[in-house]
């Protein structure tokens, strides 16, 4: 497990939309932590650059879901990226992570980790996503998960692809 540092004057605004997340402080620590270890994988920032993490419920995230991707259900996580694409400069907006509470917690006993790991997980493929990474090729998602896996293990946890197909976009 390496040492992980937000890059100076990152600002990361987590806040509870929706559903009972529990007590701020541990989920503000486990973001940190994975938003710092993220950034140090070779991804940079602009100086003072700022980050939203919204946590909410499915119902909420299910109405962004179908708002902004036209599927009618509730998803883990969405990324809104605040950097336009064709630009190579990350910030200072880096954009709005969303996770749901109610599918991470049926994800997790789904497939047998603990609730810290997946959450933690969902960080990092979020953030990545609001630097390109995406999964809609099976050539993306190669890239994307690649980076994943070497993050997370980083950050001291399992592979979460291990024994899982790739995930593409439709799924």
């Amino acid at each position: 497990m390496t040492d992980t540092r937000l890059p100076d004057g990152l600002t990361i605004d987590l806040s509870i939309e929706a559903g009972d997340w529990g007590p701020l402080e541990p989920l503000e620590k486990l973001c940190e932590r994975a938003v710092a270890e993220t950034l140090a994988s070779g991804l940079f920032v602009v100086p003072h650059s700022e980050l939203s993490v919204v946590l909410t419920d499915d119902a909420s995230i299910k109405v962004l879901n179908n708002n902004w991707r036209q599927k009618d259900k509730p998803t883990n996580v969405l990324s809104f990226p605040g950097s336009d694409p064709d630009d190579e400069r990350y910030g200072p907006l880096l954009g709005d992570i969303v996770v749901a509470l109610e599918t991470v917690t049926r994800e997790a006993d789904e497939m047998g980790i603990e609730f810290p790991a997946h959450l933690t997980h969902l960080f990092v493929h979020g953030l990545l996503h609001l630097f390109d990474y995406d999964h809609q090729d099976s050539e993306e998602a190669e890239v994307m998960e690649r980076k994943e896996r070497q993050i997370m293990t980083c950050l001291g946890y399992e592979d979460p692809y291990e024994g899982r197909p790739l995930l593409l976009e439709d799924d």
